[in-house]
């Protein structure tokens, strides 16, 4: 008995270990491609949208708080690709890996739900998982470069705004797009294939073209992020609204487009209420629209049963009970309870 314990520990032990260092891994991976779209802001590097943090908060909300220890790998991988790792590591490690805890706790005790089919699913996430929680990485991170005087006192809040609306972008439009595509809501039905063709073609096509413009057309990518939520709900919504981040975070690193003759905060400013517009867009309509649709297929049986229970009344038959009633079970002996 003692060695089917040991054996059952260290399986339990080996399992948490793997998918820690997977963890640790796509947050090594997802940082070095956020590293790619860094801006300055008061002379400190910034990075608009921090997809680490989305990858955290979904990994938490997949795995369980179990793979913490993934998360704080990752994030001093991050960082001694940057610079030499010393005591200030530390207090940066550990805000980075809180944060995400923290998210993962207010989620879990708003009743979060991984398929987000409720708009309160995606006001949670909103609110709890990135605005609130997000803080405590942003405050960490800043506060500490005050602290080691790399930073003026009066540059405080401008640099804690674009390091905390980065991390809350994260969580925004990395965290979502993760638990969906790994549920089955990510799954397309066959006969949605042309229409999704359809609308990746448009979107490839239409959004660099909006994005680059020198006109400054980047209110024209909603009506795209519209679309996609309403035939593909947070799947196709969240995809779109990655994609317009992403090549709006590239505009915005070379200075061209819309962001061209704009001073560093700025373009920040700018980007910043684009990508939180979109992500923020993307995921409420589509939470919206898949309630709503969950909701008429609750209705559309409950009026199914109905029907059935007319059908069997009119024909002199016993009406059919819902499953789980008192009436629905039989009678003590085996036999059929009488109507």
């Amino acid at each position: 008995m003692a060695d089917v314990l040991d054996t059952r520990r260290y399986r339990s032990f080996a399992e948490t270990a793997l998918m820690s260092l997977v963890v640790a891994v796509c947050y090594y991976a997802a940082g070095r491609l956020g590293l790619l779209g860094r801006l300055v802001v008061e002379g400190v590097v910034v990075t608009p949208t921090w997809p680490p943090t989305g990858v955290a908060v979904a990994a938490l909300l997949l795995l369980g708080v179990r793979v913490w220890p993934g998360i704080a790998l990752g994030s001093f991988l991050v960082i001694a690709s940057l610079t030499t790792p010393g005591p200030t590591t530390v207090v940066t490690v550990v805000s980075n890996t809180v944060a995400p805890l923290c998210a993962f706790l207010l989620l879990r005790r708003a009743g979060f739900r991984r398929d987000m089919a409720r708009l309160r699913d995606g006001l949670a996430l909103v609110f709890l998982g990135g605005f609130g929680a997000m803080m405590i990485s942003a405050t960490a991170g800043v506060g500490l470069q005050v602290a080691k005087s790399s930073l003026d006192t009066s540059e405080f809040w401008p640099v804690w705004l674009a390091w905390w609306v980065g991390d809350t972008m994260g969580v925004l439009l990395v965290a979502p797009l993760v638990l969906v595509l790994v549920g089955p809501a990510g799954r397309f039905r066959m006969r949605r294939w042309k229409e999704a063709a359809l609308l990746g073609l448009t979107t490839l096509i239409l959004m660099p073209i909006l994005v680059f413009s020198s006109m400054s057309m980047l209110f024209l990518v909603f009506p795209l992020l519209i679309w996609a939520a309403l035939r593909f709900q947070l799947a196709g919504s969240m995809l779109c609204a990655l994609l317009a981040s992403v090549l709006a975070t590239f505009e915005a690193t070379s200075g061209q487009g819309a962001f061209l003759h704009l001073t560093e905060v700025e373009i920040m400013v700018k980007l910043q209420a684009f990508n939180g517009s979109a992500a923020l867009t993307a995921l409420l309509l589509a939470s919206v629209i898949t309630e709503q649709r969950a909701t008429r297929r609750s209705v559309r049986r409950a009026c199914q049963e109905l029907a059935e229970v007319l059908e069997h009344l009119a024909a002199g038959e016993p009406s059919p009970d819902p499953p789980g009633t008192a009436e629905s079970r039989a009678a003590p002996g085996g036999g059929p309870r009488n109507p």
